[in-house]
């Protein structure tokens, strides 16, 4: 719902954006360098399919099952796609979705009616993904991430039909510095983690830009960034557990799901020079 909400609202900002252009000559529009910055706001897609999953030898395969010294699954109470609040009620908050802003340096060629360029970017957005896990004990397990900082580098092509209006697709290459977290209420075994990983993927979506003077453009987009983060691991070990404990010797526990997708909606200010 709040992803439809802001499709619409960027739908109707591109059909009002190419009203503000002024009435001049238009013929180099989009044809140069350019530096800007960008405000937004990023949404995350529901995840609610996503658990834990556990590696109890050790041998590097996730997906084992950790069992109770009676043989039953402790983990049975089962997951969520979103921070615990409690223990046995399985209680779990949404995921944040949050405010974005980048900076952008980018150029474009204009070939009549056509164009294209390549930009970079760079900033953060506020957006976590959470998910958690519920022992038998009771527990609760939670992982979670956010971007640090972000950065993409794309490609664009779009068509002008005149007026000082560029209408555009845009995709490419995406990274993110991950600040992942952890978080439990189990106090008897110790928990060791990586904290910060590296995230590759892509970015797609598109927009239009308008011309306000000579120099400055305003801009609204949309894009879909898909990230992938496989390398956060929280180590289990025995710590004053007793050797009954469920966690054994040692496992390792990883989110199932290593993706961190988001779509935002975008504004942006330009400078061309």
């Amino acid at each position: 719902m709040k992803l439809t909400s802001l499709l619409v609202a960027a739908a109707a900002g591109s059909l009002a954006v190419p009203a503000m252009a002024q009435d001049r000559d238009t013929a180099e529009d989009f044809n140069g360098p350019y530096i800007g910055v960008v405000g937004g706001y990023t949404v995350q897609p529901n995840d609610g399919h996503e658990t834990l999953t556990f590696d109890t030898d050790l041998d590097g395969t996730f997906g084992d099952t950790v069992n109770t010294a009676g043989g039953t699954n402790a983990f049975s109470p089962g997951f969520c796609g979103g921070g615990a609040t409690g223990t046995a009620n399985r209680g779990c908050t949404d995921d944040k979705d949050g405010a974005e802003y980048m900076a952008r340096l980018g150029y474009d060629k204009r070939m009549g009616n056509f164009v294209v360029g390549a930009v970079l970017e760079g900033g953060r957005s506020e957006a976590r993904d959470s998910v958690s896990g519920f022992s038998t004990t009771p527990a609760s397990y939670t992982i979670s991430r956010e971007a640090d900082w972000q950065a993409g580098a794309r490609l664009r092509a779009g068509y002008t039909p005149g007026g000082g209006v560029l209408f555009y697709a845009t995709g490419g290459g995406a990274f993110a510095k991950m600040d992942n977290r952890f978080a439990t209420t189990n106090s008897a075994n110790s928990f060791a983690d990586n904290g910060k990983t590296n995230a590759w993927g892509y970015s797609a979506g598109g927009g239009a830009e308008a011309m306000l003077t000579q120099n400055i453009s305003l801009g609204l987009e949309y894009l879909y960034t898909d990230l992938k983060d496989n390398d956060y691991t929280v180590e289990v070990g025995q710590g004053t557990a007793p050797d009954t404990n469920p966690f054994g010797e040692g496992t390792d526990i990883k989110r199932s799901d290593p993706h961190f997708r988001t779509h935002s909606v975008r504004a942006s200010v330009n400078f061309r020079f």
